[in-house]
């Protein structure tokens, strides 16, 4: 800004930002720090000055959250641990939140700060919020309760939020304070990963709780699904007032009495069901409804008053997204024995039955479900979030036949695996299902390739296939698009319907295995390219192709040890086989692992059918490859026919099995067991894209081996050079 005329600048390095204004005096510079830059056609003067009609909708407040606690962090002394900043910035969103609710359109709002402003003034304004807060919300809020931050410190958050109208976000902004302020190692042990706000809205659409309906979240967090629920219900009232001509008081008698009598939250954590509470006292009310308890605890071990307002067999709707994780263990013979799921279950020919053994601990999300189910009366709509691998996983399918017995499946809806990231690792689902209601023909269906924001929890701009550019006026958020065809009852790209009895034969209910309108895609493109799309199931039943899996894990302790590669999934790269010496194995592990089956051969093709991100990949068998160790993980895949009536050689194979159209529907074939994707036998469902001209599939398959074996002569004259030269490592 010294060699500039610029009199404003803002310096960001992606997780902090500072505001600054230059200011010349006598032919020296100086810099101030102010609040923020005026808004597009305002003044300097003019910031802070805001109508409450003025406040933008934000979509993301994310990275403010994250310059905010970067700021406070570094700046205040006083509190330093993430924990205290988040009670210190969520008192300062209810001051923000309570400021936009009872501020006409056209006053300025409280919750600003202008330049040049005294700090001390802007404390005391937004003390006096506080202070009007605690008073109108004293059931939920205490006397004793306290902002701690100095006025540096205030008008710095002051200066980050004063623009926007939080109650009008797209996402649930206390979840994101608390989520970007408590890291995984204080939340992380006890799963309070929160949902965000578009998988939220879907849900409460589809499930369309009404005013006379009583709605309970038993794993409520900071309130999400119960705010968005109450909301919903509010819009079904204000339009019941227009057509039966309300008064604005009996409207807004009504808001209120559902507020307080229809909705109910249970929440373990003692401080996020403080937040709870406050958060929808200042939203409607409902505070009443919010109960700090264990959901999996015996109800009979529940405080007196949560017991008076909480019993199983109860609601009508229940929306939650439990807590999950491998690490969070369910334990006590007491609180176990509640539940089926916590019982040991064994196969019975198609079918499993529970035995009488029971599990001395077990995993939340799956004694959340039945614990989810009690809760509700029958014919009640229940809405959760819950790890794919229930849906697929033969070791799961207990739990999927727990949820299909008696129970209508209404809607599933594919969540991407960015959905919870970059705080949980979890692939997961949202289930909507009706108690004890019988399975209708058709379940209904959505995918979502992406839901706003990348594994870093970043935003993300769509991209436009027809141009090959990022659209950078729409946030690539297919949830949005999922809604807009759910309202308009028009199932077009993202929406679909899959016979039920299909989904129960193939023991699989995750909604992207039945995505037609990505195989329609694929078939729409092979046409254009004149390809016929083959299955490698047809071409193993015509014995054009045979295979056998990998051989196995050597144990640790002998990586490393030996001569003999030993070739994991991240191995498989650029069409070869690379050999990572340290993971070499003697010889007498190699060949006990081998057996005397699985032997490799020259132009084997490797696939990769499991592996975090590595599914798909392919290699060939080099004449240096054919005493490696293989993990079971990768598929090997021979052509054993020369002649055969699609010209299929192995350099052909490696070719089709590389090609875009097969990558594309791996989508649909690659499912998420715990959290690693795994393509299991379906990989014999992908249809390779032959190309129906023979001399095209002959021009293709010559050039493949010609790289191949160009490839495989450097690696011979590299091999000669070693043993001219001596000891080389390369």
């Amino acid at each position: 800004m010294h060699f500039s005329k610029a009199y404003l600048g803002v310096w960001f390095n992606g997780e902090e930002r500072l505001f600054l204004r230059k200011i010349e005096k006598q032919g020296k510079i100086f810099f101030e720090e102010i609040p923020n830059i005026p808004k597009y056609g305002q003044r300097i003067e003019d910031i802070g000055k805001f109508k409450r009609k003025d406040l933008k909708k934000p979509h993301n407040l994310k990275v403010v959250f994250r310059a905010i606690r970067n700021h406070l962090a570094g700046n205040f002394v006083g509190a330093t641990r993430d924990e205290e900043l988040a009670r210190e910035l969520i008192n300062l969103i209810f001051c923000k939140i309570y400021d936009e609710r009872f501020t006409r359109p056209e006053d300025i709002v409280s919750f600003r700060i202008g330049i040049d402003e005294n700090l001390k003034e802007v404390k005391i304004r937004i003390f006096d919020l506080f202070e009007k807060v605690k008073t109108k919300y004293s059931a939920v809020l205490d006397v004793s309760d306290e902002i701690n931050l100095d006025e540096h410190a205030i008008a710095y958050v002051v200066g980050e939020l004063q623009n926007y109208c939080l109650i009008d976000s797209e996402r649930d902004v206390i979840a994101d304070a608390f989520e970007t302020f408590i890291g995984y190692s204080l939340k992380g042990e006890q799963g309070q990963f929160f949902t965000p706000r578009n998988v939220i809205k879907v849900m409460v659409e589809i499930a369309n709780p009404q005013p006379s309906e009583l709605i309970i979240d038993p794993a409520c967090g900071s309130g999400g699904f119960l705010v968005e629920s109450l909301k919903h219900m509010w819009r079904v009232l204000e339009n019941q007032a227009k057509e039966l001509n309300w008064t604005e008081l009996a409207l807004n008698e009504e808001k209120v009495a559902t507020a307080i009598h229809n909705i109910r939250g249970i929440e373990k954590d003692n401080f996020l069901s403080k937040v709870a509470k406050a958060y929808m006292a200042i939203i409607g009310d409902g505070k009443g409804g919010i109960f700090c308890e264990d959901s999996l605890e015996q109800p009979s071990e529940w405080k007196d008053k949560t017991k008076q307002n909480i019993s199983l067999k109860k609601f009508d709707v229940l929306l939650t997204n439990p807590p999950f994780g491998k690490d969070i263990k369910v334990v006590g013979e007491d609180k176990l024995r509640q539940y089926d799921l916590a019982y040991k279950w064994k196969k019975g020919g198609e079918k499993f039955e529970k035995t009488n053994k029971l599990k001395t601990e077990e995993t939340p999300q799956i004694i959340f479900i039945e614990r989810s189910l009690q809760l509700l009366r029958d014919g009640g709509r229940m809405g959760i979030v819950l790890p794919e691998t229930f849906l697929h996983a033969p070791n799961s399918k207990y739990v999927l036949n727990y949820i299909l017995k008696n129970n209508n499946i209404t809607w599933v809806i594919d969540l991407p695996h960015n959905t919870f990231r970059p705080h949980n690792n979890a692939k997961c689902v949202v289930l909507i299902l009706e108690k004890n209601v019988k399975q209708q023909p058709a379940v209904n269906m959505a995918v979502a390739e992406e839901i706003g924001h990348n594994h870093q929890g970043k935003e993300i701009y769509r991209w436009d296939y027809k141009n090959k550019k990022i659209n950078k006026n729409e946030i690539w958020d297919d949830i949005v698009l999922i809604l807009k065809e759910f309202k308009a009852k028009k199932f077009e790209r993202y929406c679909f319907k899959v016979k039920a009895k299909i989904c129960i034969e193939k023991g699989i209910f995750v909604p992207r295995y039945y995505w037609e309108n990505k195989l329609e895609e694929i078939e729409r493109l092979a046409k254009e390219d004149n390809l016929e799309l083959i299955s490698v199931k047809d071409l193993i039943d015509k014995k054009i192709i045979t295979f056998f899996d990998g051989h196995g894990s050597p144990p640790a302790e002998y990586k490393g040890m030996g001569e003999f590669p030993y070739i994991r999934v991240k191995d498989i790269v650029n069409w070869e086989v690379y050999k990572d010496p340290t993971a070499k194995i003697p010889e007498d592990i190699y060949l006990q692992k081998r057996g005397n089956k699985k032997f490799l051969q020259k132009h084997d093709v490797l696939y990769v059918r499991r592996g975090s991100y590595r599914i798909g990949s392919v290699a060939m068998v080099s004449p240096f490859d054919t005493e490696v160790l293989l993990t079971r993980e990768i598929l090997v895949l021979r052509s054993t026919q020369k002649q055969n009536e699609y010209s299929l050689t192995p350099f052909y194979l490696l070719y089709l099995l590389s090609h875009r159209l097969v990558s594309m529907q791996a989508f649909n074939k690659v499912l998420i067991e715990t959290t690693l994707p795994n393509i299991a036998d379906r990989w014999k469902e992908l249809r390779l894209p032959i190309s129906k001209n023979k001399n095209e599939r002959k021009r293709i398959s010559e050039k493949i081996e010609s790289v191949i074996e160009s490839k495989w002569q450097a690696i011979e004259k590299i091999k000669k050079l070693k043993e001219e030269l001596g000891e080389l490592t390369t």
